[in-house]
């Protein structure tokens, strides 16, 4: 069985056993965590969202906070105007091991959902 997950605007084919580098979720090494969008089930009987499958769901363990590799953007501008310009990036990502595919009840597990949004602050006290 296969789905298909969409987190950190990509879309990803995955499997149980398959290890991810997503864009950086809210989540310490070793937390269990719970991707909601499941675009598309494959397996005996394909189930296809609309545009996401109701009640499904993928969990995740992550296994590490890590930086891609870096990338360079360099700038040349060329004839009577001798500039140039560097700059580089390393984004920042989650390195996630896919534990479980649930077809249905996903809503219901309790497992913390991946997010790469920090979670609201606590209400204060009334005043």
């Amino acid at each position: 069985m296969f789905a298909v997950i969409k987190t950190g605007g990509k879309q990803y084919k995955v499997q149980s056993g398959d290890v991810l580098r997503v864009e950086k979720l809210i989540a310490e090494a070793g937390e269990k965590v719970q991707f909601n969008q499941i675009l598309m089930l494959g397996g005996d009987d394909t189930v296809l969202g609309t545009p996401t499958v109701d009640g499904a769901a993928v969990q995740a363990d992550v296994i590490d906070q890590i930086k891609g590799d870096k990338v360079i953007h360099f700038v040349k501008r060329r004839r009577k105007h001798g500039s140039q310009r560097t700059r580089g990036h390393r984004q920042k990502l989650t390195l996630v091991r896919v534990t479980d595919i649930l077809a249905s009840g996903g809503d219901a597990t309790g497992v913390k959902a991946a997010t790469n949004k920090a979670a609201p602050a606590a209400a204060t006290a009334a005043e």
